[in-house]
C-alpha cells in the first residue's frame, strides 16, 4: 500500500501558481526554471528580468502571480518566500506543414508548455547545540 502525501502537505504551507499554454517547448522552459529553483523570490524575479531569454517574462509573471496569491490569500510574508519548486509540463503541439521540394512536406511542431511554481515561507528554526565546542 502507498502512503499518503496529503500529510506532508499539510505540514508545509505552500503557494502556487500554474501558468497554462506557454508557447514555448517544456525543453526551453526548464533551462530558465532551473536557475531559479531554491532561491528567494526577489532574487528570483531579478534574474528572470536580465535574462535574455523571450520565456523569461512569461515565467516572470508566474513568480509574480504567485508572490501575490502568498500576499493576499494566504497572509505570507513576502521577504520570507522562497521558490521550494518549478516545474514544466508538455501541453498542446499545433502541427504544421512545410512545404519542400519535388512535391514532399515535412512537419513543423509549435508545442506549448505549461509551467507550475510552488512558493513556501522559510522558516529559521535555532538548532540546540548538543555539548561543548569551542
Amino acid at each position: 500500500m502507498k502512503k499518503n502525501n496529503k500529510d506532508k502537505d499539510k505540514d508545509k504551507d505552500i503557494v502556487k501558481a500554474i501558468n497554462r499554454n506557454v508557447r514555448s517547448s517544456p525543453r526551453k522552459v526548464n533551462i530558465l526554471l532551473k536557475g531559479i529553483r531554491g532561491k528567494k523570490v526577489d532574487v528570483a524575479i531579478r534574474d528572470l528580468s536580465f535574462a535574455r531569454q523571450r520565456i523569461a517574462f512569461d515565467i516572470k509573471k508566474t513568480v509574480q502571480s504567485a508572490v501575490a496569491n502568498a500576499e493576499n490569500n494566504f497572509q505570507f510574508d513576502i521577504d520570507k518566500l522562497y521558490i521550494d519548486e518549478a516545474f514544466t509540463g508538455k501541453s498542446i503541439v499545433l502541427k504544421r506543414i512545410r512545404p519542400r521540394a519535388k512535391g514532399r512536406a515535412s512537419p513543423i511542431k509549435k508545442p506549448f508548455t505549461n509551467v507550475t511554481i510552488i512558493l513556501s515561507e522559510k522558516i529559521n528554526k535555532k538548532k540546540e547545540l548538543h555539548g561543548t565546542k569551542s
